[in-house]
């Protein structure tokens, strides 16, 4: 059955009763006493009329609303309010505020955002966002939702290959996660792709998360509540704080949430750093919002703050404003009464929340009559939003073997064998922060669609794979023409509150892949279901394994994207967003938050950016069923020259190498600094394709904590087969050249530095 049949049962299965229930708001014109209210002006600034509203409240009323679940204030019409919905890759019923238990039962279920990662393409990643908001906020115009505030995306650095909520992250690259954020924010917020178009209207809110340098859930009896990182402040500023940057400065993110975890021995919900960068040094113009009981572990866990008075005082000091939990909705009173903190600080904070709620419109009376208020329920599920999400899973699935091009299979093949667990499960899929989607075909489901003959066994009766039936799924395997396996990982293994202890394949699934293949008329196909890496060298280096595609947890289009792409009806172009290391990597602790290398302890760093060591598959690796090349074409300036600027801007050096000071450069020397380069790109197979162009820089000095390579930029180009295309990056060598000193200082390297791009690479030279 094609996509579009399927589609179409789909909508009709769908049905949108309409609704008569008005969404929450407050400001209702049809009520006089509004009109007295000076936060109901909304001719007003959203700052102003905020503070008018808090300073009608009483002490009581200010600490109601300080939590998650925002009780209603009847005698100024205000009513109840929940922050936290979800919305990581598709409107989700995991948070109080959405629970689909009305007349729409379902939302579009988009891949889980490591593999919408690994398409490389920002403008997906923008679309899909902007089918969520809307999504979001039709469920919301309906009267079925209790907020319009969505706590994701999740812009972590997938430092660690075992950590389960790895699946929600973009990636181990700085770059892709903060492009991600900036493109997932513009959309769910309503805003252009390019940004800076939105104003101060919110279509609805996202959240960045989880500030910062959070990436371990609970690994060998260290869980995320007690976690101290230790992190250097080289670290922090090129690696683990730029997504969160690019969040606030060029998605214009409206909320920030702080982790559980500790930061060099201070909670990061109770760090003066927190308001400090976020809103002194990037600007943020949003509410600060905490992890779910992250307040409460301070005292309770951590043990940070010597009694739950000081721990309310410590957050909403350090520029916290909502506690996702009941922590500050229970001390807070008594805070204040003891004189740790001061009323001052709580109006801060309702400041920032209620201006969110008048951005939303939900203080500019009936919102349906307002901006976004046309969005309605037959926006969900649309058709256009199931087709994207059919294409973001094509796009986003790798093929990682494909030995004598056994891909693709042919479509007259007469019969065909699919062996594993993850073949037939729908939820599998969807990863984790699911809603339900609004439709689901499985893998084994879209490959009986191009052969009829096909018999299905699951070989491992769980992904666990503890109980095996090896020898059925063997006599299957021996009877059908072609065989592909489906296997990999689930939300058993790994997910949020369980990291893995492994890389391997769980229980008996290496044994039932090998004796399948073993015994198989041709080599089989080896399709992985997973968000992390999995070490499968075996696979990689078996012959009878003739192909591999990773299809991470590929949405409610996944199980029909891999079939086209096995069946050759789609070519596959995606590109690890993530070095897939071996099992040895397993010795290194997950606690050691380095990401540089240390001979000195043997240790050896992390990320394509700095491990030293042996890979299973790279960063940035993916075959396709064509073949691409690359070279430069043209480059505006080969010499860069910084020593223009005042004299009051100082060479220094560092071993032997003059480097300045970014900061120090300013403006005028950075912008007048920028060029452009083109790369031509040839399809040199036959068949036409999608490609993601990843351009990277080095340095020519290398060692002392500098980064092996960087990735610059980005850019897909759609080729025929032999077509020739050409794309133009833009350098920025402030930012894209520049490296963290060992102080966290942004520093400019005079000498060589070399742009790469697959093979070819071209030099420029910084000039001091």
């Amino acid at each position: 059955m094609k996509f579009e049949q399927l589609c179409l049962v789909s909508l009709t299965l769908f049905i949108h009763v309409a609704s008569t229930t008005t969404p929450p708001f407050s400001c209702d014109s049809s009520d006089p006493t509004t009109k007295n209210y000076p936060f109901c002006q909304t001719t007003l600034p959203f700052t102003q009329r905020a503070r008018d509203l808090v300073s009608m409240l009483t002490l009581d009323e200010k600490i109601s609303q300080l939590v998650n679940s925002a009780p209603a204030i009847p005698r100024l019409g205000i009513p109840a309010y929940e922050w936290w919905s979800e919305a990581l890759h598709g409107v989700s019923n995991v948070g109080p505020g959405i629970k689909f238990d009305g007349t729409i039962k379902a939302a579009t279920s988009f891949p889980q955002v490591i593999l919408a990662a690994a398409s490389f393409d920002a403008y997906q990643w923008y679309r899909i966002g902007q089918a969520i908001g809307r999504e979001a906020r039709a469920i919301y115009n309906a009267g079925e939702a209790k907020g319009l505030t969505f706590w994701a995306p999740n812009i972590n650095i997938f430092r660690d290959p075992r950590w389960g909520r790895g699946q929600e992250t973009p990636g181990e690259d700085p770059l892709v996660a903060g492009k991600y954020a900036a493109s997932y924010i513009r959309g769910i917020q309503g805003d252009t792709f390019e940004g800076g178009k939105l104003g101060q209207h919110l279509q609805a809110s996202a959240c960045c998360k989880h500030f910062t340098a959070y990436d371990l859930d609970n690994w060998k009896g260290m869980n995320r509540f007690v976690f101290d990182a230790r992190v250097t402040v080289q670290d922090l500023a090129d690696t683990y704080q730029p997504p969160f940057e690019k969040c606030v400065r060029e998605g214009g993110g409206s909320c920030m949430m702080c982790a559980y975890n500790r930061v060099n021995g201070v909670p990061s919900c109770a760090d003066p750093n927190l308001s400090k960068t976020v809103r002194g040094e990037w600007d943020f113009k949003g509410y600060i919002a905490s992890d779910c009981d992250a307040v409460a572990i301070i005292y309770d866990a951590q043990g940070y703050a010597k009694s739950p008075q000081d721990a309310v005082a410590d957050v909403l000091r350090a520029g916290m404003d909502v506690n996702c939990g009941s922590y500050l909705q229970k001390y807070t009173k008594s805070a204040i009464l003891q004189k740790k903190l001061s009323e001052s600080q709580v109006d801060r904070a309702l400041h920032n929340l209620f201006a969110i709620r008048m951005r939303l419109g939900l203080f500019n009376g009936n919102p349906l009559h307002n901006p976004f208020g046309n969005i309605r329920a037959d926006q969900i599920c649309s058709s256009e939003h199931q087709i994207l999400a059919l294409e973001a899973a094509r796009n986003g699935i790798v093929l990682l073997k494909n030995h004598a091009k056994l891909l693709p299979l042919p479509k007259s093949a007469v019969s065909l064998a699919v062996i594993g667990p993850n073949a037939k499960s729908p939820q599998t899929l969807v990863g984790n922060y699911a809603g339900p989607p609004c439709e689901s075909t499985t893998p084994l489901q879209a490959l009986q669609s191009y052969v009829k003959d096909t018999v299905y066994h699951p070989g491992c009766y769980t992904v666990s794979c503890s109980s095996v039936a090896i020898d059925e799924a063997v006599d299957i395997a021996k009877q059908a023409h072609f065989v592909v396996l489906t296997m990999g990982l689930d939300q058993t293994q790994e997910r949020e509150a369980l990291d893995r202890v492994d890389l391997l394949l769980p229980g008996r699934q290496k044994e039932l892949i090998t004796s399948v293949a073993k015994s198989a008329k041709k080599p089989v196909v080896l399709v992985l279901l997973s968000g992390g890496p999995i070490d499968v060298s075996f696979a990689k280096d078996d012959p009878r394994i003739g192909a591999i595609l990773w299809a991470g947890y590929p949405g409610q289009g996944g199980g029909i994207a891999l079939a086209e792409i096995i069946f050759g009806d789609h070519n596959p172009g995606g590109r690890l967003p993530v070095t897939w290391y071996p099992q040895d990597y397993t010795k290194v602790p997950m606690t050691d938050m380095r990401m540089r290398p240390d001979s000195f302890s043997d240790y050896p760093g992390r990320t394509y950016r700095f491990y030293e060591g042996d890979k299973v598959f790279e960063f940035g690796y993916g075959l396709s069923y064509s073949k691409y090349s690359y070279k430069f074409t043209h480059v505006s300036r080969k010499n860069l020259y910084l020593n223009h600027s005042s004299s009051l801007h100082t060479t220094r050096t560092w071993d032997s190498v003059g480097y300045k000071l970014v900061s120090e450069l300013g403006t005028q020397v950075c912008d007048g600094n920028k060029f452009k380069v083109g790369v031509g790109v040839k399809n040199d197979g036959e068949m036409s394709g999608k490609h993601p162009v990843l351009l990277f820089a080095r340095q020519g000095k290398v060692g002392d904590g500098r980064v092996k390579k960087q990735l610059i930029g980005f850019q897909s180009v759609v080729l025929g087969g032999g077509e020739r295309g050409e794309i133009e990056f833009e350098v920025s060598p402030c930012e894209d050249l520049s490296r963290a000193n060992e102080y966290g200082v942004m520093v400019m390297d005079e000498g060589r530095h070399f742009l790469v791009v697959g093979d070819d690479k071209l030099p420029v030279t910084i000039i001091i």
